[in-house]
């Protein structure tokens, strides 16, 4: 989910928009409904990380927030053209930041812009994975959804990893080779607007109100392969997602454990936090929040249907949840806050285990320490 994106996108409204006639509300207005806008509508990537020089084991990049980010990423470049691997940060100097390249997976990664990921494994066709992927079609919805599956024979235990808002399923990779050990077979869906994959009537994020449907064809794929048993994986938006899917799907008695990294459950407060972030006050992103579910959604957020995130709030629906959960979440987390989570795990201490990071941005804690990562996970679904 790119916070970065969000918070570029907002700054340019609050300024033309707050500069105008406020006096009857309409600047108010007009910003509540970018807010709003911006939330729900897909994301364009931006190759925005300045690439000063490209060696044969190393790269170096301008001194910014990610680049000196402790840990292993992913790089994209070009698009999806060119992704590389990088590892730690080797040296900082004069406001350069040299890093070591672990790789380029494929394409050709020359000195320009980039874009940092924290998928360090990217899947197809990168073999850096070290497990094969098949290339399947679920049949969801809103038509024919890729996924990748990576089946264990004999198994009858299957894992449905779901990524975030503007992600793609290499976020989840990292998952896999853990998942693989145990012996347990994975299905890793697109969902709906996401790049390459079918698009929802109105083109719009639902924030996991719908999404969850075209992830329930995940499990219905893997119940179809012999599945008894199915884990629920969810990055951000992709926790939101599978908590839907727990409370709506016909096929949800299916789902033994959850496992959610740096998740939204609860939208309210995330829409909260990115409102004080750009020195915005409350009543914007409560504003906000009602808009998407108002008769005006369509002509000032693009949505054909309602997107209630008061259903998304499962702080004060803990007593509705009922399968064992694995909270990952960084207390510095710059875009999903981490006290939703914390609230969570407290409210619900007989079902919620919630594992916290300290260094970690958004949807990296594998990034950081990957071995801490893979032992609470593979505890945890042994």
């Amino acid at each position: 989910m790119g916070s970065q994106v969000l918070r570029r996108s907002i700054a340019p409204a609050v300024g033309v928009t707050a500069g105008a006639t406020v006096a009857v509300g309409g600047g108010a207005f007009g910003i509540s409904s970018y807010f709003a806008r911006q939330l729900v509508t897909p994301v364009v990537p931006v190759d925005d990380a300045p690439l000063l020089e490209v060696g044969s084991d190393h790269v170096v990049f301008e001194n910014t927030a990610e680049s000196i980010a402790p840990g292993r990423y992913g790089l994209w470049q070009n698009g999806f053209e060119t992704h590389a691997r990088l590892g730690e940060v080797l040296g900082i100097d004069a406001g350069r930041v040299t890093r070591r390249l672990d790789g380029v997976d494929f394409g050709v990664l020359e000195v320009g812009h980039a874009r940092f990921n924290s998928y360090y494994f990217c899947g197809p066709p990168a073999t850096s994975l070290p497990v094969s992927l098949a290339e399947v079609t679920l049949d969801t919805p809103v038509g024919g959804m890729p996924a990748w599956v990576d089946r264990m024979p004999g198994s009858d235990r299957w894992a449905v990893l779901v990524h975030g808002r503007g992600a793609q399923r290499g976020e989840t990779l990292r998952a896999v080779p853990v998942l693989h050990e145990l012996g347990i077979s994975s299905v890793i869906p697109c969902y709906r607007n996401d790049i390459g994959a079918p698009q929802g009537p109105d083109r719009r994020y639902h924030l996991g109100l719908t999404e969850w449907a075209d992830v329930e064809s995940a499990v219905l794929y893997a119940a179809s392969c012999g599945a008894r048993e199915v884990l629920l994986f969810g990055w951000s938006m992709g926790g939101a997602t599978v908590l839907q899917l727990l409370d709506r799907s016909w096929i949800a008695d299916l789902v033994d454990r959850v496992v959610l990294d740096s998740p939204v459950v609860s939208w309210p407060p995330v829409l909260d936090f990115h409102a004080g972030e750009n020195k915005l006050p409350r009543l914007i992103s409560t504003a906000g929040g009602r808009l998407l579910r108002s008769p005006l959604r369509h002509a000032f957020a693009g949505l054909d249907e309602p997107v209630d995130i008061r259903e998304t709030d499962w702080v004060r629906r803990s007593d509705e949840l009922s399968r064992p959960m694995l909270l990952i979440h960084s207390a510095v987390d710059e875009f999903v806050p981490y006290a939703p989570s914390a609230a969570l795990a407290a409210a619900r201490p007989d079902l919620v285990l919630l594992e916290t990071w300290d260094v970690a941005r958004h949807c990296r804690g594998w990034n950081v320490d990957p071995d801490r990562w893979e032992r609470l996970v593979g505890e945890f679904c042994a």
